[in-house]
């Protein structure tokens, strides 16, 4: 039976066995010890009895941050339950200190409810009464209408500002979060650390838009995911951008579990540019070196041109005595 139906896609028509990528996932999953980066596995019923179950692997990848542009964060999450504006008649903004009785009540108690407040100021017990100074605080608590607190000369409590809970609700619709860090609606244009890393929970049947999908949603990126694109960085210096066909998950699991020799990065599907490995070889090297690598080329193809140069030289020579050993008037088919 071919890969084709006994095996797991990693690309377009491309496929590999399921003994090879248990394999590799057991080497894997011992990578990973005691990690939540380990994988898991099942394979799903078959349609019939001469087929052979599909094999899906599911789990955490991890992917680097390679952004060079700013990002666009959502000004408010899609999930979140828009709320009314308290009305007037609601303690969080008429805070009316009549309005303890049963919400059935009558229009003559609401009525009651909306009338000014009673303010009754109560002498400490220390001190003599004096009914010029009740008289003259209850016509000033009358003025004042609309006055809420009163102090007494007993004390002051003093309490912390806090906010309202419409305010509130204002400032948790305008927070975000990247990687736990929580960023005010100001900071909405976001670029993350190069190099920083994240994860998504994906499986080994999304192909690459499909991840890509997965982690903007998660940190409610407004930008399109065609605007990305996902690399697999080398060690050596080597860059492969994965094709919108491919399986970033299987592939993960075919280079191998340790990241010091091969990273996933999300990077923009214009700045990001491939490097094959003959190219790679030559990228640690400090210039002089390179300097040095393109004088011995230099000489090499000079050789070769004049080489070049004498072959066809000779062959002109005897090409052109070849036509003088012919006699007058003859033809040359």
């Amino acid at each position: 039976m071919d890969d084709t139906q006994d095996g797991v896609p990693i690309g377009e028509n491309k496929f590999i066995s399921k003994v090879t990528i248990l394999s590799h996932l057991k080497t894997y999953n011992l990578y990973y010890e005691g990690q939540n980066l380990q994988l898991r596995h099942r394979e799903v019923a078959p349609l019939s009895q001469q087929e052979e179950g599909e094999l899906i692997v599911e789990g955490l990848l991890n992917i680097f941050w390679g952004l060079r542009r700013p990002i666009r964060l959502q000004m408010q999450d899609d999930h979140e339950r828009i709320r009314p504006p308290p009305s007037s008649t609601s303690w969080h903004s008429g805070c009316n200190l009549d309005s303890q009785g049963s919400p059935n009540s009558t229009d003559g108690q609401q009525a009651t409810e909306q009338s000014p407040p009673t303010v009754e100021v109560t002498p400490p017990d220390d001190q003599p009464d004096n009914n010029g100074v009740m008289e003259e605080a209850e016509e000033d608590s009358e003025s004042s209408a609309q006055l809420l607190r009163t102090k007494s000369d007993a004390g002051v409590l003093r309490r912390g500002q806090r906010r309202s809970p419409s305010d509130q609700r204002k400032i948790r619709r305008h927070r975000f979060s990247i990687n736990g860090h929580f960023y005010n609606h100001k900071t909405a244009v976001f670029t993350p650390a190069y190099g920083s890393v994240t994860n998504v929970r994906i499986n080994s049947c999304m192909r690459t838009p499909q991840v890509l999908r997965v982690l903007l949603n998660k940190f409610k990126i407004e930008n399109s995911p065609d605007d990305f694109a996902i690399y697999l960085v080398h060690a050596s210096g080597e860059r492969v951008k994965l094709k919108r066909s491919d399986y970033p998950l299987a592939l993960r699991i075919m280079q191998g579990p340790c990241e010091q020799v091969c990273k996933v990065f999300l990077m923009e599907e214009d700045l990001g540019e491939e490097v094959t490995y003959d190219v790679a070889q030559y990228i640690k090297f400090e210039m002089p070196v390179l300097q040095s690598f393109i004088t011995k080329l230099k000489e090499e193809e000079d050789r070769e041109v004049q080489k070049l140069r004498r072959r066809y030289t000779y062959l002109r020579c005897i090409i052109e005595k070849q036509i003088s050993c012919l006699p007058d008037g003859a033809t040359c088919m």
